[in-house]
């Protein structure tokens, strides 16, 4: 089963700071295929940019990783634009790929930081993303036991 989400850039910093953190297994559910992200351009730029600053001290290794991965596995599409109001107006470009990504599928955004989006109930922290792909994992093995 495929989960198609726009991931936040918090949710691809923290999985690189921490791992074995539920940041950290949201990308492994990308690079196994079980999460599909969902992005354009200016996401990529946006994750290129905040995974190189001097603070986090990455490895150039990881993060050419990590961005690889992203690029070989997402889906890219246009985004829709929106008149919601936003905290932070670097936050509307997630907001409006995964409206345009609803449009035609079941499209999730996962974030760390709830607080700068609208309630909706395909916006979701990464422990509530693994909690819905494992709740449907246990779904289908239960179907099959029939």
């Amino acid at each position: 089963m495929h989960y198609y989400a726009v991931i936040d850039t918090n949710v691809i910093v923290s999985s690189m700071l921490k791992a074995d953190s539920i940041p950290w297994q949201i990308m492994r559910f990308i690079e196994e295929e079980t999460i599909v992200p969902l992005l354009n351009t200016e996401i990529l730029n946006e994750y290129i940019e905040v995974i190189t600053r001097n603070k986090f001290d990455f490895e150039k290794a990881s993060i050419e990783k990590v961005i690889s991965t992203l690029k070989e596995k997402a889906i890219f599409i246009s985004k829709k634009e929106t008149i919601e109001q936003f905290i932070d107006k670097d936050d509307i470009v997630f907001f409006e790929i995964v409206l345009s990504a609803r449009s035609t599928m079941d499209a999730y955004l996962i974030t760390g930081n709830m607080k700068h989006y609208p309630i909706r109930s395909y916006i979701v922290t990464p422990r509530e993303m693994m909690e819905i792909i494992e709740k449907d994992k246990k779904s289908i093995k239960n179907i099959s036991n029939l």
